[in-house]
Formats: structure tokens, sequence, C-alpha cells
């Protein structure tokens, strides 16, 4: 706990202190038996319910609201010996990947005060690459929990949707089906999310939430060392990466080509739509009027306002706007016309079928590769704070797959250079719009900072991906730095 408040009062991001844990330490260590994390200290995100303490999601009018109960993730924590002991900060609303609030404050990145620890799992990430927590637990549902791993230099997965429990786990827009969310685990290494994973996928997570497949965490599947078939791409044309995370993408490559791996060229089918039409629209079905309405009656966090405002717009002021800017930033025009959602219950349905043929699409070019596993890039380092509300495109590397419901975790492989940072000048973009150019200004002043790539399974396949993600973390070892 000493380190945790030593890290937070450089940082600031741990928001609660969870006093209970002094009574389960103790009860633990009157116990004999020891669960799989016995005495392990872990932190949560905010919106994770913990019996008699808020769940704010970063909104003053949810404050002095305690829980009557733990979420299932907790309850199944506790009884495998793990001892919660604090939460920590998220942005207000969740839906950001900066880490700012009314109540709390901004979260800085413990690699350079000027970033971002990233969001929404901010607090999370910054306790962990600080120092002050060695697990963590967060949620994703646009990349919130892999925009602070790799911001901050730390692992973490994603699941798919249902693998974890999300009983009892607060959201700002409940009731969305076509943007998958997930709870996943958040660590220093691979093997500690591994270990958290089979920790959570137990007898007692599948009693309490039945809803959740009972699929036990498969052994075998992570400790295999067979080659792998690896689909990969340094870019998928709607959002250009930064030097930085080119170079990240072809040296894992070739590292992984020289360890025995088969690296095959892939490609998501239109990626533009997938975005676009099929996630940003089916975030914002209801014209985002479920996430505006979460702010009535609070102050709006300054790192929000624009956003907001964007999404407050009715639905004609929206057309109105795309169209008008359709022919200077397509991008951006496009992006404003989904916003205002769908117009029907008709066309509701219709848009998840869309989705739903989309994903099949989607797997079909995969298997017709034959292939075990994707890398990818996670777009770039670390933003500077308050840009992550400018550049609203780079979700498309996270986004992706939560609209596909694949697990995707995110594992650091290098550092900027001064090379890198050079060339960062030269970067344009594919579009050359507004994005393209807050983009470029978001990611200057990097140099040292991690850079972190993604990789990538199908549905229920987390061994994979977590087996994947360790042999990334094996061969990039020398290139990572010794902080990381």
């Amino acid at each position: 706990m000493e380190k945790a408040l030593e890290v937070t009062r450089e940082l600031n991001c741990v928001t609660d202190y969870l006093q209970e844990c002094e009574v389960q330490l103790r009860q633990l260590q009157a116990q004999d038996r020891k669960g799989l994390l016995y005495g392990v200290p872990v932190s949560l995100k905010d919106n994770f319910n913990y019996k008699g303490h808020d769940s704010t999601l970063g909104l003053q009018k949810r404050l002095f609201s305690p829980v009557s109960e733990d979420c299932v993730v907790v309850q199944v924590l506790k009884a495998q010996g793990a001892i919660p002991f604090v939460k920590t900060n998220v942005p207000q609303s969740l839906l950001s990947y900066d880490c700012s609030n009314l109540i709390f404050g901004q979260t800085l990145n413990p690699r350079s005060h000027e970033k971002t620890s990233g969001g929404s799992s901010g607090g999370e990430a910054a306790l962990i690459a600080g120092g002050g927590s060695v697990l963590g637990l967060g949620t994703d549902i646009a990349g919130s929990l892999r925009f602070p791993g790799a911001f901050c230099g730390i692992c973490s997965l994603k699941p798919t949707g249902n693998r974890l429990s999300r009983r009892g786990i607060q959201s700002s827009i409940m009731g969305q089906k076509t943007v998958s969310v997930a709870v996943g685990p958040m660590a220093r290494d691979v093997d500690s999310l591994a270990l958290c994973m089979k920790a959570l996928l137990c007898d007692h997570m599948f009693c309490l939430d039945p809803t959740v497949p009972p699929i036990p965490f498969r052994d075998e599947v992570y400790a295999n060392t067979s080659p792998l078939r690896i689909g990969y791409y340094e870019n998928d044309g709607f959002m250009m990466p930064v030097p930085s995370m080119r170079r990240a993408i072809e040296e894992t490559k070739h590292l992984l080509e020289a360890a025995g791996h088969t690296l095959v060229p892939f490609t998501p089918p239109r990626l533009d739509y997938a975005v676009l039409e099929l996630a940003i629209r089916g975030l914002s079905a209801d014209n985002a009027s479920t996430f505006v309405n979460v702010f009535k009656g609070d102050l709006v966090d300054p790192t929000l306002q624009s956003q907001l405002q964007l999404f407050k717009m009715p639905r004609w002021l929206k057309s109105l706007l795309s169209t008008l800017l359709w022919p200077l930033y397509p991008r951006m025009a496009k992006s404003l016309k989904m916003l205002r959602g769908v117009s029907s219950v008709q066309e509701l349905w219709q848009h998840h079928v869309e989705a739903m043929e989309y994903c099949q699409e989607f797997i079909a070019n995969w298997k017709e590769l034959e292939l075990d596993v994707v890398l990818c890039p996670f777009i770039s380092p670390a933003f500077k704070i308050g840009y992550p509300g400018k550049v609203f495109g780079v979700v498309c590397y996270s986004v992706l797959y939560n609209l596909l419901d694949f697990p995707a975790g995110v594992v650091p492989v290098t550092t900027v250079t001064e090379k890198d940072e050079r060339e960062l000048k030269n970067h344009q973009g594919f579009y050359k719009d507004l994005w393209d150019k807050q983009f470029v200004k978001a990611v200057e002043g990097g140099v040292g900072l991690p850079v972190a790539v993604q990789c990538v399974a199908l549905p229920w396949q987390e061994e994979l991906c977590l087996r994947f993600m360790k042999e990334v973390e094996r061969l990039t070892q020398r290139t990572r730095g010794k902080e990381f």
C-alpha cells in the first residue's frame, strides 16, 4: 500500500482505499485453503462494484452512493485469495481514451507527465506501470484496456466479451449490443495475465454467473510451443500508424520469423465500413442520447466537452455538417454522419445483421489463410494530455476487435527512438485531414516511450492469444528496454 500511495502522489491514479482488505488479509492468514491468487494485492477500475464503496464512472452525481454487493469478479478474486485494495481513476463516463474527471482530476503517464495514461482503464495502467500494483482489472469497449496498456508500457488482455462475468460492473451505455464490452486483466508481464485468467475461470464464477460459458483455462494451449501461422498487417488503410509503430511491427515480424513461425500478409476486409458504419453507428445507435444523458446534472470535464457537443447535435445538424464537410474531410464527414445512429427498430435489427455478416466475412478470410493468430499495430505511443478527444479516428485499431468480439491484447516491444521522432515530422497519414494533423501533434515528444503491438485470436481463444503474447514478449525482451 505504501508504494501505491507513493505512485498516486506522483500520478494521481488511486481514487479509493478499500479498507476492508485489512480484515480480509487477517482472515486469509488464518485459513488453511490457499487459492491461486493467495495474498496477491489486486487493484480495481472504478466501475467494478465493491460493497460499501462508490462506482462513480467519474461522475459527480454518483458520489456517496455505495453499492450493496461485490461484483462477481471481485467475489471470485476474494475466493481465490486475492486482496482487492484500491480503486483507480477513469475518464468521466468511461467513453474516452484520456483519463480525467472533475472529481479526481487527471491521471498522468508514469513515463512522461506530459502524456496521458490512456483510458478508460488509465488509473490501473498508471498504478501498475509505476509499481504500485502487480495485477489489476479493467474493462474494454473500444480499447479501454489496450490504450492504457500500450501508453504506459504494460500488458493487457481484452477477452471475448462474455468469457469473464460482467455482472455488477457499471457502464455508461448499458444495452448497446453491437460493440462488445469485456472485462480483462492488466499486469507488467503476460504470465500474470494468464494466472489471473486461470484463477477467474473457475466453477465459482460459473456458479455465480450461469450466463458465462463454463470454459476453464486451458493450460495445454497456453503452454504449447509449436510454431504458429501468424497473419499480420502494418496498417489498416484508415489511420496510418506513426513511424515508431511501423518499425515495431516490422521488427516483431522478423523476430517471429527467425523463431520459426510463419508470417502471412493479412488484410482486414472493408475496414472503413467496419469502423464507421458498424462500430461507430452501433455505439451511437440512439443518436448518442444515452451517452449524452449520462452527463445530465454533472459538470463536464474539459477533455470531453468538444466530444460531448458533437454527440449532442440533433440528427439534422449532423447530416448538414457531414454534407458540408464531405468535399474537404470525407473521413470525418462520414464519421459525423454515422453518429446519427439508426432511425427505427427495423433499421437497428438490420444493423445487427450487417455486423454479424461482417464478422463471418472476417472469419472466412482468416480461415482461408489458415491463421492461428494475427499481429497488428496498436496505432502509436502515448498521446499528449488533452489530445485523445481531438483524434477520434485512432480507435480503428482497437474497436474493430470489440465489434468482432475477438480476444486481443497488447505487449510493449520497443521504445521510441530519435530517428522515429525525426520521421514523425514527415508523417502525413492517408487522408491528410485534421485527424492526421492532430495525430502527429499528439504523439510528438515521445522519445523513450514504450511502443506496443497488438495480438489477436479468434473468439474464445484467450489461451492462444496469451500464448502468442508470451512469445512476442519473450522475443522482444532485448528491444523493450529495461523498464518494460
